[in-house]
């Protein structure tokens, strides 16, 4: 086994390969830039070596001084992660002349499967189906607007080299498809070093699904079932799971023999994923193989319980696959959600900034599918920690939260309370937007596309409205809360003489634009919540006012809260909700009622940055007239370029950023008459 392993990436990724590395007892070798000086993934391994500046291209993805840090460390092994170098068949040809070994599949299978232009070829020619489209080279935007009319809109452009929704875009129109290509285009260049971009057809209506394969140098390979990755948001997955609820035992059987035939016709050995797009008749297309560790294997892991990085440590070695296809079996259901640095309240954009506070719900300590008898697990995959910064230079994601449980009703259950146990602040996150998902019927049934967000949020997400059981249950908890802190409160020394403070039993809760009346009952054990008309919750839960997360159990049931303090009450989230709680004494709440409410201040002739990022260019003048949907200017923020366009026809009267400023979130970039 190798005596050292330098991980050629950062973050997430890098922190898990340690993990595995520490596990088999390899010491481990990280590399960083100079944002990452402090990251977790540099202080989990043994030793460290920095290579250059923030931006990718100027050191991750630069083989020379990967190379330089190997020759420096002495790594005999190199485990690339996914995305940066991972695909890159120069980098695997760089490590094969130095005698070191690559953690990832030969040359020529990631020449001949890395490429997406080239796979597609291949697949053709063996007789795969796939997706129509245009394969060759595309060497400027009005080609690209042909092609796209030839092949019929619409279309997807894509990176030849991309991953992870980089260097992707939908195109609808001839406008789009010009918009599309310049932004792949650059996209591609700053994220991968390769700009070519190829069109194909873009299927409406598909699941993406996709396949597990694990082949060794010896010729033998395996699948390891499938994964569920359709709920996607400008292509990129946010959530995960596997089995699919949408396969067949035999589809599952036909897709898997598939992708494991297709790996050894390019001598594939490591682990490695076979997308297909698949429709409602179960029809399957191929799509693409990644020659890499995908970012949602965990979840293939949970249900397995096969370590992937492991077992590509071990191929990379030269050993044999100690498993055989008569050895996989699932067991269970796993869900994996993707927490990303974005807020969803702004349509989903980049957020930067300090993590002020980063708790994430405590793991399970070991699990073993099939044996241990647990009846949910958690597992976190992360990269951050709480006083550390996410950076605009990387991916946006923080980390991937992952439940098992021994079936799909109770994997989103426990999905639903480990999210509302995640504390995160600092930053803009996608939180409340992936509790939305949990809960949502079309989700929990099952009956899910890659349209699923684009047609279920098409106005984008404005947060969760409790429904009525749920608001009552909130209410209850957030009374007996009040009841506690209430009672502190009544007790603080150095009191007038003769002014006792007495704590009552009635009281008005208003959440959500409703009011209930309210008494309280209290006992050692908890308290009884009455509410008018006669129905009742009983109330436990150990929270101390301060707390910033309340485990409260209402009629039996758990229910998670964050909470936060505003005048008169509680900022509570739940289940994707953000509510302000106010507990009152039926005096205050008389009197409350007669206050009126305070109007934001009018922004509706000013065009904002939503995110903090780089101004790449300004389209229009001061005094230019703009229809709706006309794009003003282009933002970047964290390899992704944001168009802004009008919402409303107007003037611009004054133009307060230009091409290569840095703005901060809700800086004013023009105003219109």
């Amino acid at each position: 086994m190798f005596k050292k392993l330098l991980i050629a990436n950062r973050g997430e990724i890098a922190c898990r390969v340690i993990k595995t590395a520490r596990k088999m007892g390899i010491p481990t070798v990280a590399i960083y830039s100079d944002a990452d000086a402090q990251a977790l993934h540099v202080q989990m391994a043994d030793e460290a070596i920095h290579i250059g500046p923030p931006p990718a291209n100027q050191s991750y993805i630069v083989i020379d001084k990967v190379m330089d840090a190997i020759q420096q460390s002495g790594a005999e092994a190199v485990h690339p992660g996914y995305g940066f170098l991972s695909e890159n068949a120069k980098f695997a040809e760089a490590l094969d002349a130095a005698g070191v070994a690559f953690v990832g599949p030969p040359k020529g299978a990631i020449e001949s499967m890395g490429d997406k232009i080239t796979s597609k070829k291949i697949a053709q020619e063996a007789g795969v189906s796939t997706v129509p489209g245009y394969m060759g080279l595309i060497k400027d935007a009005d080609e690209a607007v042909k092609i796209s009319n030839e092949v019929g809109y619409p279309v997807m452009l894509k990176a030849s080299a991309g991953g992870g929704g980089k260097g992707m875009r939908i195109a609808w129109n001839d406008e789009e498809a010009r918009e599309g290509f310049q932004s792949s285009k650059n996209e591609a260049a700053n994220s991968f070093g390769d700009d070519r971009i190829f069109i194909e057809k873009f299927v409406t209506q598909p699941r993406h699904i996709e396949i597990q394969v694990l082949c060794d140098s010896h010729g033998n390979g395996i699948y390891l079932g499938e994964r569920e990755c359709s709920i996607q948001r400008r292509n990129q997955k946010v959530v995960e799971e596997a089995p699919s609820p949408f396969l067949d035992e035999a589809t599952r059987k036909a897709m898997g023999e598939q992708s494991v035939a297709l790996a050894k016709a390019v001598g594939y050995a490591s682990a490695g994923t076979v997308e297909f797009i698949v429709d409602g008749s179960k029809n399957f297309y191929f799509l693409e193989m990644n020659t890499r560790l995908q970012v949602e294997h965990p979840v293939t892991e949970l249900i397995t319980g096969v370590d992937l990085v492991e077992q590509m440590i071990r191929v990379a070695a030269g050993e044999t696959l100690s498993i055989t296809q008569d050895d996989v079996k699932l067991h269970g259901w796993a869900i994996e959600n993707r927490l990303y640095a974005e807020d969803p309240y702004r349509g989903f954009l980049p957020s930067i900034g300090r993590l002020t506070r980063y708790r994430p719900p405590a793991e399970t300590e070991s699990y073993i599918p099939g044996v241990t008898p647990d009846s949910i697990v958690v597992r976190n995959d992360t990269g951050v920690y709480e006083g550390g910064e996410i950076s605009m230079y990387y991916d946006p994601m923080i980390a991937k939260l992952c439940t098992w449980g021994p079936d799909r009703a109770t994997a989103i259950e426990a999905m639903r309370v480990a999210l509302d146990s995640f504390e995160v602040e600092g930053i803009g996150h996608n939180l409340p937007f992936l509790s939305a998902v949990m809960d949502h019927p079309k989700f929990v049934s099952g009956d899910i596309t890659t349209a699923f967000i684009a047609e279920e949020y098409p106005d984008g997400f404005e947060g969760v409205e409790l429904g009525e059981e749920n608001l009552r249950r909130v209410a209850a908890a957030c009374a007996a809360m009040h009841r506690v802190a209430e009672i502190r409160r009544a007790r603080v020394s150095g009191r007038m003489d003769n002014h006792e403070r007495k704590v009552g039993k009635d009281w008005n809760v208003s959440l959500q634009g409703l009011s209930y009346d309210v008494v309280i009952d209290a006992d050692h054990e908890g308290a009884t919540v009455a509410f008018e008309g006669g129905s009742a919750l009983r109330v436990s839960g150990a929270w101390t006012p301060g707390d910033q997360l309340a485990e409260m159990t209402v009629d039996g049931a758990p229910l998670v809260l964050k909470v936060g303090k505003v005048s008169g009450g509680f900022r509570i989230r739940t289940r994707g909700a953000d509510l302000k709680v106010h507990v009152r004494s039926p005096r205050q709440a008389e009197l409350a009622r007669l206050m009126p409410e305070k109007t934001p201040p009018d922004t509706s002739k000013m065009l904002l940055c939503p995110m903090p990022g780089l101004v790449v260019k300004v389209d229009v003048a001061e005094g230019d007239e703009v229809q709706e949907g006309q794009a003003l200017c282009t933002i970047e923020a964290m390899k992704m370029e944001n168009i802004l366009r009008a919402e409303k026809k107007g003037i611009v009267s004054k133009i307060n950023a230009g091409a290569g400023d840095s703005l901060a979130v809700d800086d004013v970039i023009m105003e219109f008459e």
